[in-house]
């Protein structure tokens, strides 16, 4: 039986403590799944996906992530949880003045990977998103798909056990969309890697098992 590796129990979340924009939340995540979080436009997808990298700060109820505590975490477990996680910004967050191959390799430098591991996992997946040829171009020369496939690359980089995914194709055309749902598809159907997207809408034809849960006036509801 696949482990859980993520717990919110009655969980608050929000900007201000006095205005919780997520309420009463319970749910859990475990190894290997595939997760949509949907929702209105301001329902709080977002700020539930920023809870699971240590970006919120828990103002009630319990979550704990990878066995982490995030009621009061330290910055050690913060820095322990992000190199466990792959993350995809709907904007990319590529660092413009370096390159695609350099963006890709980032989290494998600051978990301390080897320059040859580096490079040799760089080149794999680089071949694998189809965009080896642009490897010394600079995030703003590619178009916005090719960010974006740079972006899924990088959070794949260094073998994460889960990655968290907001809106990674709202800005994207339909070719552009298909490969970023293959890619996450790959993910988790192949390397087993757990998968949290936020989405306004599910792609049609994923052609895996998936949960989704759904916020509405803050409240989070698994739909089946």
């Amino acid at each position: 039986m696949n482990s859980v590796i993520v717990a919110a129990e009655r969980l608050a979340l929000g900007y201000k403590r006095q205005e919780p924009v997520i309420k009463d939340a319970s749910f859990s995540i475990l190894e290997k799944e595939f997760i949509f979080i949907t929702g209105p436009s301001g329902s709080g997808k977002s700020t539930l996906l920023k809870s699971l990298y240590g970006e919120m700060e828990v103002y009630g109820g319990a979550l704990e992530i990878l066995g982490i505590d995030m009621q009061l975490p330290k910055e050690k477990e913060i820095e322990t949880l992000r190199r466990h996680i792959g993350i995809v910004f709907q904007d990319y967050k590529l660092i413009k003045d370096w390159s695609v191959e350099r963006n890709v390799m980032l989290p494998m430098i600051i978990n301390g990977f080897s320059k040859e591991l580096c490079r040799t996992q760089t080149t794999k997946l680089l071949n694998h998103i189809k965009l080896s040829h642009k490897a010394h171009n600079y995030p703003l020369e590619l178009s916005g798909g090719e960010q974006q496939r740079v972006a899924m690359a990088r959070a794949l980089a260094h073998n994460p056990i889960m990655i968290l995914a907001d809106e990674p194709t709202g800005n994207l055309d339909e070719h552009s969309s298909d490969i970023i749902w293959n890619l996450l598809r790959g993910a988790n159907e192949t390397l087993g890697i757990s998968v949290v997207v936020v989405t306004h809408m599910n792609p049609k034809f994923l052609g895996i098992h998936c949960r989704q849960f759904h916020i509405e006036e803050g409240r989070v509801h698994e739909v089946s």
